[in-house]
């Protein structure tokens, strides 16, 4: 099987060149991966019915005979329909084709066919538009249906699919071992594969999916927990046990129950034997900063270095104001290091680094450059906001003798996939927000109101308060680079006294710097933004935000757009805008807006769109799971996870009969970038 997976997907029967560039497109560039190209559904087409027992507007399986020869007729602008009548021997039903010069020859005359379609027409004359056919002949009642692209529908899939089963070796070696199938009652990797694909059954169905998610979500396990394991266990950088009450005292404000409670078990993690590994997720503004400056301040006060490293610049420079005025009265020395630091002030920031001068250094990716030394690092915080991949955090760690691990996630994750992305760091929930902290009023409303809410704005703009005006970048080229700049007009045009900005992903770091400076400077009134702004800016003075097309956005996205505002003493707004008609779009956004607990709607936004999407852009390094469901699968994912631990207690991976399976952990590792696993 491996094998397959180096092999060019033209090779595949009935795959040339063009359609080997859509494959590619679908991220399938082997025959390998073409076979765990798993169907996203099936279409029963073994409960049919008799024409007469159809319903209106619904979806609907007949079994009829072609009562004769499809006819052609031109239509206005050249187009071409073909129509035939069929009869199940009861009733007849009219049938319609679109532009497809093939079906005189594919439907013919007096044979019979299932047809599957939405059936439209009368009480009395049923009618289906384009509908599936498959002779009645063909066997399979169960139909795989694939993740089409333009150009290359799902039948074409399943085509190239069954060319490429018919290339498996006779003697497939499967990467789990017998004794281990045996075990968990998983199927063998040959009818997983053949089934999943081909399935005969609801049942066949079930058993070739938990045989595959089974042992996604293994590799997986195996892969996260093996990167783990390469971490030493003995903690060279033991703290005392002891509250940072000394850290407290510098505090203009009380810590709440939830912060302390973060602390207590940071301290006294590293305070055991083993270095610290900890996640504190929290929601919008629950204060994950101070959590993090009370542990700098404690491996501080033992003579170590801390680092915190931020996915952009603006969020590092925010970092680095608020902890500088927090812990300089303390006598702590606090540096800056991003790409655009002069190289002359790097220099020196390296050597005060590497001499211990620098007990807290905030940075970018700048901290991962091979200049960048410590004299005694003992705390690494990522402030992850799903941009960092395992192996980021991994190289950062790398520059001490295995320092204590601090993860800050704001965006609350289910805890269901923070065990999943996280594996087996210890979690802390910061689950109260800080008092002072203002409700955010959310309304939803559709374009056409779009002035009356510009007016609204300009109401809070007269009062001297601040605003975001967001709307989404098509991509990142210069199509949707345009949408930006163009919206920006249009704002400029709406609010003609107000000073408007403009700030999105293609400026350079320094002009996104002085945008967002001028802004948090009062300079600035109106912010058009692309989601950069999601990013932890913090400015009290901002009370209002404009959200164009609403519905481009996953809830937890939106969640963190709406955190930007409500920050201050004042009273804040968020206005979604969206023109979508969709029921189910329209109940998330509902749901978005009636809620403001961050874990609420990360739950929802999970089922709703499934781990795949819910990082928005998918976090780097973590890679994407093919067929396994977080939302549904959550009892295989525990019994994968405890297979993974008694394989690695019993250094089971070493032996020759798990080689498939380190293959498995390395390829999945490869794809998404994760090149620490050790294999």
């Amino acid at each position: 099987m491996s094998s397959l997976f180096e092999l060019d997907i033209q090779n595949c029967k009935g795959v040339g060149p063009q359609r080997a560039k859509l494959f590619r497109k679908l991220g399938v560039p082997t025959v390998g991966d073409l076979l765990r190209l798993y169907p996203r559904a099936y279409e029963d087409w073994s409960q049919h019915c008799l024409i007469r027992d159809t319903t209106l507007n619904e979806v609907a399986v007949v079994k009829a005979t072609v009562l004769r020869r499809p006819t052609e007729h031109r239509v206005k602008g050249g187009k071409l329909l073909y129509k035939t009548t069929v009869t199940d021997g009861d009733s007849d039903m009219a049938l319609t084709f679109f532009n497809n010069k093939y079906i005189p020859t594919l439907l013919r005359e007096g044979e019979t066919y299932l047809f599957r379609g939405k059936v439209t027409g009368t009480f009395l004359r049923r009618e289906m538009l384009a509908p599936e056919f498959l002779p009645q002949a063909k066997g399979l009642s169960i139909q795989p249906v694939y993740p089409a692209t333009a150009g290359l529908s799902s039948r074409q899939i399943g085509a190239a699919v069954k060319n490429a089963l018919a290339m498996l070796p006779e003697q497939l070696h499967d990467p789990l071992p017998d004794p281990l199938r045996e075990k968990y009652h998983l199927c063998t990797l040959r009818y997983a594969l053949e089934t999943i694909h081909f399935p005969k059954t609801q049942e066949e169905i079930a058993t070739a999916r938990f045989r595959l998610t089974f042992e996604e979500f293994l590799v997986l396990q195996l892969g996260l927990l093996r990167i783990k394991s390469g971490r030493k266990t003995h903690n060279f950088h033991p703290i005392p046990q002891e509250f940072p009450e000394g850290f407290c005292g510098l505090l203009p404000f009380q810590l709440t129950g939830a912060q302390r409670r973060a602390i207590g078990e940071a301290v006294a993690d590293m305070a055991g034997p083993a270095p610290m590994n900890r996640l504190i997720q929290g929601d919008v503004g629950s204060g994950k900063t101070a959590v993090a400056a009370a542990l700098c301040w404690s491996v501080i006060q033992q003579g170590m270095q801390a680092a915190l490293m931020a996915p952009t610049e603006i969020l590092a420079t925010q970092h680095y104001h608020s902890l500088k005025e927090l812990l300089e009265p303390a006598h702590i020395a606090v540096a800056l290091l991003t790409g655009s630091v002069k190289p002359r002030e790097k220099k020196k920031l390296y050597s005060a680094l590497e001499d211990g001068r620098i007990q807290l250094v905030i940075g970018t990716h700048a901290l991962l450059s091979e200049k960048v030394a410590f004299r005694n690092l003992g705390l690494v915080i990522t402030d992850e906001q799903h941009r960092f991949g395992v192996g980021q955090r991994s190289a950062l760690a790398q520059k001490g003798a295995s320092p204590h691990l601090l993860v800050m996630s704001a965006t609350p994750i289910p805890r269901t996939l923070a065990l999943m992305v996280y594996g087996d760091l210890d979690i802390s929930v910061l689950d109260e927000l800080p008092p002072g902290r203002q409700k955010i009023e959310t309304f939803l409303i559709s374009p056409d109101k779009r002035q009356r809410a510009f007016g609204y704005v300009q109401k809070h703009l007269d009062q001297g308060r601040q605003g975001y005006l967001i709307c989404p970048l098509i991509e990142e080229d210069d199509s949707g680079l345009q949408s930006v700049t163009q919206y920006g007009e249009l704002v400029k045009e709406a609010f003609p006294t107000a000073t408007v900005g403009v700030l999105h992903g293609k400026m350079k770091p320094i002009e996104k710097e002085q945008v967002m400076e001028a802004f948090s400077r009062g300079e600035v009134q109106l912010l058009v933004s692309t989601t950069v702004v999601e990013v932890g800016v913090d400015v009290p003075n901002a009370v209002i935000m404009v959200i164009e097309d609403a519905d481009r956005y996953g809830l937890s996205q939106l969640h963190q757009l709406r955190g930007r505002i409500g920050r201050g003493q004042y009273k804040s707004t968020c206005i979604l805008i969206t023109g979508a008609q969709n029921p189910d779009t329209l109940k998330r956004l509902k749901l978005f807006r009636d809620t403001s607990d961050g874990f609420q709607i990360a739950e929802a936004d999970l089922k709703l769109r499934g781990p795949g999407d819910f990082f928005g852009q998918r976090q780097h390094g973590l890679p994407q799971l093919k067929i396994a469901d977080m939302t549904t699968d959550m009892e295989v994912l525990r019994q994968a996870q405890r297979c993974a631990r008694e394989l690695l207690q019993q250094n089971a991976l070493e032996e020759p009969a798990y080689r498939g399976l380190r293959g498995e952990i390395r390829r999945l590792f490869e794809k998404a970038g994760g090149e620490e696993v050790v294999l």
